[in-house]
Protein backbone atom coordinates (compact mmCIF):
# COMPACT_ATOMS: atom_id res chain seq x y z
CA UNK A 1 0.00 0.00 0.00
CA UNK A 2 2.55 2.61 1.37
CA UNK A 3 4.89 1.63 -2.59
CA UNK A 4 1.11 2.61 -4.41
CA UNK A 5 0.96 5.97 -2.41
CA UNK A 6 4.36 6.43 -3.13
CA UNK A 7 3.73 6.01 -6.99
CA UNK A 8 0.52 7.85 -6.94
CA UNK A 9 2.22 11.02 -5.07
CA UNK A 10 5.12 10.27 -7.86
CA UNK A 11 2.98 10.05 -10.80
CA UNK A 12 1.04 13.44 -9.53
CA UNK A 13 4.21 15.36 -8.88
CA UNK A 14 4.89 14.68 -12.86
CA UNK A 15 1.88 15.44 -13.83
CA UNK A 16 1.15 18.01 -12.19
CA UNK A 17 3.94 20.22 -13.73
CA UNK A 18 5.39 17.96 -16.67
CA UNK A 19 7.86 21.06 -17.75
CA UNK A 20 9.38 21.54 -14.42
CA UNK A 21 9.63 17.67 -13.20
CA UNK A 22 10.25 15.88 -16.51
CA UNK A 23 10.81 18.20 -19.49
CA UNK A 24 13.44 20.07 -17.76
CA UNK A 25 15.49 16.80 -16.05
CA UNK A 26 15.12 15.16 -19.69
CA UNK A 27 16.75 17.72 -21.34
CA UNK A 28 19.41 18.85 -18.47
CA UNK A 29 20.10 14.83 -18.12
CA UNK A 30 20.51 14.68 -21.97
CA UNK A 31 22.75 17.01 -22.53
CA UNK A 32 24.96 16.01 -20.09
CA UNK A 33 24.64 12.39 -20.63
CA UNK A 34 26.18 13.62 -24.77
CA UNK A 35 28.88 15.32 -22.74
CA UNK A 36 30.08 12.22 -21.27
CA UNK A 37 29.69 10.08 -24.15
CA UNK A 38 32.23 12.77 -25.56
CA UNK A 39 34.88 12.31 -23.36
CA UNK A 40 37.92 10.38 -23.96
CA UNK A 41 37.93 7.15 -22.70
CA UNK A 42 40.76 8.28 -20.16
CA UNK A 43 38.52 10.75 -18.67
CA UNK A 44 36.27 8.20 -17.07
CA UNK A 45 38.25 5.87 -13.95
CA UNK A 46 37.11 2.49 -14.16
CA UNK A 47 36.44 0.38 -11.10
CA UNK A 48 35.92 -3.13 -12.04
CA UNK A 49 35.87 -5.13 -15.39
CA UNK A 50 32.19 -4.31 -17.25
CA UNK A 51 32.12 -0.98 -15.69
CA UNK A 52 31.23 0.31 -19.07
CA UNK A 53 28.45 -1.94 -19.61
CA UNK A 54 27.13 -1.41 -16.23
CA UNK A 55 27.35 2.63 -16.86
CA UNK A 56 25.73 2.34 -20.61
CA UNK A 57 22.90 -0.06 -18.80
CA UNK A 58 22.06 3.00 -15.81
CA UNK A 59 22.59 6.12 -17.65
CA UNK A 60 20.34 4.50 -20.66
CA UNK A 61 17.66 3.04 -18.50
CA UNK A 62 17.39 6.77 -16.64
CA UNK A 63 17.12 7.95 -20.25
CA UNK A 64 14.18 6.25 -21.36
CA UNK A 65 12.42 6.33 -17.91
CA UNK A 66 12.24 10.68 -18.35
CA UNK A 67 11.78 10.27 -22.27
CA UNK A 68 8.94 7.30 -21.59
CA UNK A 69 7.53 9.81 -19.18
CA UNK A 70 7.79 12.95 -21.24
CA UNK A 71 6.15 11.33 -24.39
CA UNK A 72 3.16 10.54 -22.34
CA UNK A 73 2.61 13.76 -20.90
CA UNK A 74 2.98 15.69 -24.10
CA UNK A 75 -0.01 16.87 -25.35
CA UNK A 76 1.45 18.16 -29.16
CA UNK A 77 0.88 14.88 -30.99
CA UNK A 78 -1.85 12.37 -29.67
CA UNK A 79 -0.24 9.86 -31.68
CA UNK A 80 3.12 9.89 -29.94
CA UNK A 81 1.00 10.31 -27.02
CA UNK A 82 -0.87 7.30 -27.08
CA UNK A 83 2.19 4.97 -28.32
CA UNK A 84 4.30 6.27 -25.99
CA UNK A 85 5.88 2.98 -25.33
CA UNK A 86 6.46 2.49 -29.26
CA UNK A 87 8.00 5.83 -29.97
CA UNK A 88 10.27 5.52 -26.89
CA UNK A 89 11.45 2.38 -27.56
CA UNK A 90 12.11 3.33 -31.80
CA UNK A 91 13.63 7.02 -30.70
CA UNK A 92 15.98 5.17 -28.08
CA UNK A 93 17.25 2.30 -30.07
CA UNK A 94 17.76 4.35 -32.86
CA UNK A 95 19.97 7.61 -30.33
CA UNK A 96 22.14 4.25 -28.95
CA UNK A 97 22.95 3.21 -32.70
CA UNK A 98 23.73 7.44 -33.46
CA UNK A 99 25.51 7.61 -29.90
CA UNK A 100 28.13 4.37 -30.90
CA UNK A 101 29.00 5.63 -33.90
CA UNK A 102 29.49 8.85 -32.62
CA UNK A 103 32.31 7.51 -30.41
CA UNK A 104 34.32 6.31 -32.97
CA UNK A 105 35.26 9.99 -33.31
CA UNK A 106 36.18 9.82 -30.32
CA UNK A 107 40.03 9.77 -28.41
CA UNK A 108 39.67 6.10 -26.75
CA UNK A 109 36.55 5.20 -27.54
CA UNK A 110 35.48 2.93 -30.46
CA UNK A 111 31.71 1.41 -31.62
CA UNK A 112 30.69 -0.98 -29.89
CA UNK A 113 27.93 -3.82 -30.15
CA UNK A 114 27.86 -5.07 -26.50
CA UNK A 115 27.81 -1.20 -25.40
CA UNK A 116 24.59 -1.11 -28.06
CA UNK A 117 22.95 -4.09 -26.72
CA UNK A 118 23.81 -2.58 -22.97
CA UNK A 119 22.24 0.89 -23.98
CA UNK A 120 19.26 -1.01 -25.65
CA UNK A 121 17.95 -3.35 -22.49
CA UNK A 122 18.83 -0.25 -19.92
CA UNK A 123 16.26 1.67 -22.62
CA UNK A 124 13.90 -1.00 -22.43
CA UNK A 125 13.79 -1.60 -18.48
CA UNK A 126 13.57 2.33 -18.43
CA UNK A 127 10.53 2.11 -20.69
CA UNK A 128 9.31 -0.91 -18.57
CA UNK A 129 9.42 0.59 -15.22
CA UNK A 130 7.68 4.21 -16.42
CA UNK A 131 5.25 2.25 -18.20
CA UNK A 132 4.53 0.41 -14.60
CA UNK A 133 3.96 4.13 -13.09
CA UNK A 134 1.91 5.06 -15.37
CA UNK A 135 -0.39 1.58 -15.10
CA UNK A 136 -0.62 1.76 -11.71
CA UNK A 137 -2.00 5.25 -11.44
CA UNK A 138 -3.87 5.13 -14.48
CA UNK A 139 -5.60 1.84 -13.07
CA UNK A 140 -5.96 2.98 -9.85
CA UNK A 141 -7.59 6.15 -11.05
CA UNK A 142 -10.01 3.90 -12.88
CA UNK A 143 -10.95 1.65 -10.16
Amino acid sequence: MQLNSLSTRLYNTFHSKPSLYVYLPLTIYWIFLFFLTTLPVDSVPQIFNSQDKIEHFLAYLILSFLLTLSLHFQKRNLIVSKNYILFSIIFLILYATIDEVHQIFIPGRYCDIIDWTADVLGSISGVCASKKLINMNINYKNV
